[in-house]
């Protein structure tokens, strides 16, 4: 029996932070055969029992006093925890950051911020937020947070008490260089978290995928139609960087895969009952119109990121370039239970279109380009025939003209350096499509 796993949640290694909202879950009932293997024996009561005389032990001798939920969450961790490294018990808190991360939605000022000096500094306020309404700048330094000195606090700590309820105020003393310093007063709003970050290099459609939540196949499919309006038919192809992504949602992942493919199986997943396993094929429509694409990944590219390259793989419809992926090919499922809390499982492992599973080998890239600087050693002239005494001119002109033809963005030293001239990977992912178009060209004429 096949079934869905569109609401099947997928994570990652790494912790998440965030929150508020709803989460779907996969959840499939035991059968009568399960439910029998399910129940308790006299070996497990002996267990149970014996569980029960350490909690009582260390409920009532340990150094210090600790208390009954710590203690049973604690050892519920610890449960969970020692099957792999993936599945843990979510307190709370950590459940409602969890539900923030997945939504991709809180409310808060709009800012990414960083911790300078024992201060909060702000990196760049979001658009049409209320931090970008009330003119905050990058380099701002916030001071106190409703009278309260943020001197002392974690950014963690500091982030948790600058979001809140939605259309509740929160007042904010800035200090701005030289100026005197200043307060403001915020009103708290729905803020996105911004996962798909997308720009135009020279004809290269540049799409930077940092995370896999409820907004990123809405914002993937902005970034594409917003490129094809700046670029039109000049387009040559798109870079998709999945570099240091560390998952997220299954569905998301899917969806993504599905906006670049027209046909055939994304993912498939298989649990402990071989009936539960189930497949997911694209529907038609590839929102690149067949660009040509190229995907950059590296040991950060991680669990849902990993479906998307090996999809895009599989199908031959991308070239993957960087580095050997982390190689997580496990699905975890979030299970609530009672009291706000909840257990995050492993219930079954991905395979990609071919049949791998990439777990622990992770996906290698089609072509290995490592992390690299890219330095430039000398103009690369040397000694040429035009310098030698008493060369033949050249008949089409320039005469005894030697004077070398330099190229006035290269020789300029002062001259601002571009991301991608700084980012060897990106730069060999641009030259790979600007290769590909060359020779199409070249075909067709």
């Amino acid at each position: 029996m096949m079934k869905s796993i569109r609401q099947t949640k997928f994570w990652t290694r790494t912790a998440l932070v965030g929150a508020v909202a709803a989460t779907a879950l996969f959840f499939v009932p035991p059968s009568e055969d399960a439910r029998a293997q399910l129940q308790p024996s006299h070996d497990t009561y002996d267990q149970l029992k014996l569980f029960a005389d350490v909690f009582e032990r260390v409920r009532s001798e340990y150094v210090e006093e600790v208390t009954d939920q710590e203690l049973m969450e604690a050892a519920i961790n610890g449960m969970l925890t020692s099957l792999d490294p993936h599945s843990s018990f979510l307190n709370s808190k950590s459940f409602r950051d969890m539900r923030v991360q997945t939504k991709g939605e809180f409310g808060g000022l709009g800012i990414e911020v960083s911790m300078e000096n024992g201060l909060v500094k702000v990196v760049s306020p979001i658009d049409d937020t209320p931090a970008a309404k009330a003119g905050l700048e990058p380099g701002d330094l916030i001071t106190h947070l409703n009278g309260e000195q943020v001197m002392g606090l974690t950014l963690g700590q500091a982030v948790e008490k600058m979001r809140g309820p939605v259309d509740s105020d929160l007042t904010i003393s800035i200090r701005r260089g030289s100026e005197e310093p200043f307060d403001v007063t915020l009103t708290r709003a729905v803020i996105k978290i911004r996962s798909v970050r997308s720009r135009v290099i020279d004809n290269v459609g540049y799409i930077r995928i940092t995370t896999f939540n409820e907004q990123t196949t809405t914002g993937l499919e902005a970034a594409i139609e917003k490129i094809k309006a700046e670029k039109g038919d000049q387009l040559t192809g798109y870079v998709i960087d999945l570099r240091n992504n560390p998952g997220g949602l299954l569905d998301e992942a899917i969806s993504v895969s599905d906006a670049f493919l027209e046909q055939g199986e994304i993912v498939s997943t298989r649990g402990r009952d071989p009936e539960n396993a189930s497949r997911v094929h694209a529907k038609p429509g590839d929102l690149t119109d067949g660009k040509p694409l190229v995907v950059l990944i590296n040991g950060g590219s991680a669990s849902a990121s990993e479906i998307v390259a090996g999809a895009l793989q599989d199908h031959r419809r991308a070239i993957l370039l960087g580095t050997q992926s982390f190689g997580k090919g496990s699905v975890q499922t979030i299970i609530p239970l009672s009291g706000q809390v909840a257990m995050r499982l492993t219930t079954a492992r991905y395979y990609t279109p071919s049949g791998r599973s990439i777990q622990q080998t992770g996906i290698a890239p089609d072509i290995d380009v490592p992390l690299a600087r890219i330095e430039k050693l000398g103009n690369g002239r040397g000694r040429r025939e035009a310098d030698l005494r008493g060369a033949l001119n050249n008949p089409a002109g320039n005469g005894d003209d030697t004077t070398p033809v330099t190229n006035p963005e290269s020789s300029d030293d002062t001259a601002e350096t571009k991301p991608e001239q700084e980012d060897y990977q990106l730069a060999r992912a641009i030259d790979l499509l600007r290769g590909i178009d060359l020779y199409q060209q070249r075909i067709v004429n």
